[in-house]
């Protein structure tokens, strides 16, 4: 059942839409793919990408001021080599309050993944479900894979218990836990993850993935969220970072793990020298500066707030169920009887909106998109266009 009242053409751009789904596999097609091929379609808001658009309007800020004022500074990112991988390190360690030899930079916290994953897990990993795809596509030829499949009654929120007796029956070498969980934004909460860490405290690698932490909170106060320190505490454990996600920053490609001094070292020694460009290293010298996380914060927690609101009106839209998030995104489950790829598409051709649907993800019973959050004004945009699609 298609979304109503799309003309013939727009019919056929869905089709269109479809097939370039199917050649992107796990992920969703580029905007810059749509509009090469599809350059009749009006793409007003991108509600499938998961950043906070009001940090980067922050770093876009600095970026202007800073670097396009100034063309030898600019001129210099591009003729010459950015720093090598540790020297970056050591410009974060300070403010993340972790020694410079336990940080690695990554091109993005994908390559940080593969990396991980190709070095340290050689038996059997487990991997929760519904999850981001790559943590069980990158596991390489010989290793086991485990799902840990999320119960639907339990809104796909991970059961510490249930996780902890899989991992004692099938005894893998790699757990990988993501906090918030993509694509429902399930929250792991700081005792909970207390409780996990010290049970598969004998597991040799155990990823904790805190892409989205930053949307995470549990207090009015809205504190920042991190268990970035529990690496001090058990050497098994490797926390992962996007910075994507924060500061709408993908086409740089930033992000860093912590893990034990010698989890780095024998990246470092394996071709991960000069894995950065310039940009993404002014990016993170700019991420460590008072003044630039005093104005982020700001704009984080204003991000939060109109994204607890989006949730709320989400929620009101009869034939949806809105499942509980913590991150910047809400899980959807489409009830009138539409198809998630012909709701996501149509919504597309017929509105501009472009979300993420989720066909594709394994462990999810039922249809279902991702609803990522933008600015205030259009996630009203948001709520009306879906409104007016069912």
């Amino acid at each position: 059942m298609p979304i109503k009242g799309l003309t013939n053409e727009q019919a056929a751009m869905v089709q269109h839409i479809k097939l370039l789904k199917q050649q992107a596999g796990s992920h969703s097609p580029s905007l810059f793919t749509i509009k090469e091929q599809l350059p009749d379609l009006k793409m007003n808001i991108d509600a499938c990408f998961l950043s906070n658009p009001y940090a980067t309007d922050l770093f876009l800020r600095y970026f202007k001021n800073e670097l396009l004022g100034d063309d030898l500074l600019i001129r210099d990112m591009l003729e010459f080599y950015p720093s090598q991988n540790n020297v970056i390190a050591s410009s974060l360690a300070n403010f993340l309050k972790v020694p410079a030899d336990m940080l690695f930079i990554g091109n993005g916290a994908i390559e940080i993944i593969q990396a991980v994953i190709h070095n340290f897990t050689t038996e059997k990993i487990i991997v929760n479900i519904p999850t981001f795809s790559s943590y069980y596509e990158f596991v390489q030829p010989g290793v086991s894979i485990v799902f840990n499949k999320l119960k639907k009654e339990n809104d796909y929120k991970l059961d510490v218990n249930d996780l902890l007796q899989l991992v004692n029956y099938e005894k893998p070498d790699t757990v990988v836990l993501i906090n918030p969980n993509n694509p429902n934004g399930g929250y792991i909460t700081k005792a909970e993850i207390a409780e996990l860490l010290e049970g598969l405290k004998n597991v040799r690698t155990v990823l904790l993935d805190e892409s989205f932490i930053h949307f995470a909170f549990e207090n009015e106060a809205m504190e920042l969220m991190s268990y970035a320190d529990m690496v001090m505490k058990y050497p098994n454990v490797v926390t992962i970072k996007s910075m994507s996600k924060d500061f709408g920053i993908a086409g740089i490609r930033a992000g860093y793990a912590i893990m034990h001094p010698s989890r780095a070292k024998q990246l470092l020694e394996n071709g991960f020298l000069w894995n950065s460009n310039g940009l993404a290293e002014y990016f993170f010298k700019l991420y460590v500066r008072d003044q630039f996380q005093k104005e982020y914060e700001v704009e984080r927690k204003r991000y939060i707030r109109d994204t607890q609101e989006y949730f709320k009106n989400l929620s009101a839209i009869e034939g949806l169920k809105r499942y509980p998030s913590q991150a910047n995104f809400a899980l959807i489950e489409l009830k009138t009887g539409i198809t998630a790829d012909d709701f996501a598409f149509g919504l597309l051709v017929k509105s501009g909106v472009y979300t993420r649907t989720c066909s594709d993800k394994i462990g999810l019973e039922g249809e279902f998109v991702r609803l990522a959050s933008r600015s205030h004004d259009e996630n009203e945009e948001i709520i009306k266009a879906i409104k007016e699609a069912l």
